[in-house]
């Protein structure tokens, strides 16, 4: 088999910024003209816009990863969701109606979220040119480029991917990988956070964040031909620090149940899978060659690059970036105080949260310089063009 690097970006909102500093470090690392280093680009989530701009950008790394470092480090969440009193306030009161109109049989606003998306649509449309996916794949610069969603209607994961005529369509327990032209509608089903961003419909059914029931998010990238894979996540290392539990403490409010609810979508599924690789790794370095090939089993390199420092606290010093209507309406739903933190860091699209996040990711990737350089076996190379 054909010896392929794997890019798998994870989801997380606002966070995925951070993916962006570690794609910059990468960068310099590489030749000033050289193309995309992963042949086969995985996305979900956020980590899906990104996916997407680089396999856009195959025939040039560096001005891709350009690219996405002037659009999220000049961010607004205006360009994300509707930030004018009306469009949050008028969208929050047909969301509640929607809900209490759907208990009683009625379903016509049960299509509002608390959020509208709206501005990310039109974003989308007019910056992503999705043509030159199947360009850059018939000129080999990747193999294929795949984002995943989370289907409402059937509770599968749903890997939509776009690639080389050899790959097959796989069905699993549960998850699925099925051929198309990536277009926006893709990118904004699998970045639909539950609640705060509207479900999109893609053929028959609808879709939300591709985190949800995503049960092996490693799956879709070796199914799709990875041998090695390089992951970014967007959730820090190391051990988090233990709250006392002498006190009960207040209830809960919506936004840290909320939040709560985001980091099992984003963080557990991913830890799961690498446990899983990690163990499958151990097992075939101790089985006869024989035995392996039998059974199936390769060794896959993986390479996870995680912050080094919890986002959340760093959301914390920017929460005052929000409009003031986005503030209000976070206040309304208990996510003004630091228990809300966790909320704020996938949904602060702002310039100065995200330029924290992407230098961040940039000085992480460049301390672990030497095991990107080995992993991407490449001869070390770094200049001053890549904008800090």
């Amino acid at each position: 088999m054909k010896e392929r690097t794997g890019l798998i970006l994870t989801g997380g909102g606002a966070r995925a910024a951070y993916q962006v500093g570690v794609l910059m470090a990468i960068a310099e690392l590489l030749p000033r003209n050289a193309h995309n280093p992963f042949p086969v680009i995985c996305g979900t989530s956020a980590g899906a816009l990104n996916a997407a701009t680089l396999a856009v950008n195959a025939q040039n790394f560096r001005k891709g990863v350009r690219y996405l470092n002037n659009i999220w480090k000049n961010f607004h969440a205006s360009q994300i969701y509707r930030t004018d009193a009306l469009g949050v306030f008028m969208n929050t009161a047909l969301w509640v109606a929607g809900i209490m109109l759907s208990g009683l049989g009625i379903n016509k606003l049960r299509e509002t979220s608390l959020l509208d998306n709206s501005p990310l649509v039109e974003l989308l449309e007019e910056v992503m040119p999705y043509e030159k996916i199947q360009e850059n794949i018939d000129a080999g610069l990747i193999h294929a480029l795949s984002i995943t969603a989370s289907g409402y209607g059937s509770g599968q994961s749903v890997t939509f991917y776009q690639g080389a005529s050899s790959i097959t369509p796989w069905q699993r327990a549960r998850r699925v990988g099925v051929p198309t032209q990536i277009q926006s509608k893709h990118l904004l089903a699998s970045s639909a956070l539950p609640f705060f961003f509207p479900a999109t419909q893609i053929n028959r059914e609808y879709f939300g964040d591709g985190s949800m029931r995503q049960i092996a998010p490693i799956s879709s990238s070796l199914h799709l031909g990875a041998t090695r894979l390089l992951i970014i996540g967007v959730t820090a290392n190391g051990a988090v620090e233990q709250p006392s539990r002498s006190e009960i403490g207040d209830y809960p409010s919506l936004a840290q149940i909320a939040g709560h609810a985001l980091n099992g979508l984003f963080l557990d599924s991913m830890e799961v899978d690498l446990e899983r690789v990690r163990r499958i790794n151990n097992l075939v370095a101790i089985m006869p060659e024989e035995m392996s090939k039998r059974a199936d089993f390769k060794k896959i390199d993986v390479l996870v690059i995680k912050p080094s420092q919890p986002i959340e606290k760093i959301a914390e010093r920017y929460i005052g970036e929000f409009p003031w209507t986005i503030r209000v309406l976070l206040r309304l739903i208990g996510a003004a105080h630091r228990s809300g933190a966790t909320l704020i860091s996938y949904l602060l699209s702002e310039g100065r949260f995200c330029r924290a996040l992407i230098d961040l990711g940039y000085r992480d990737a460049m301390e672990r310089r030497e095991e990107i350089l080995h992993f991407l076996d490449v001869q070390p190379h770094r200049d001053k063009e890549m904008p800090q």
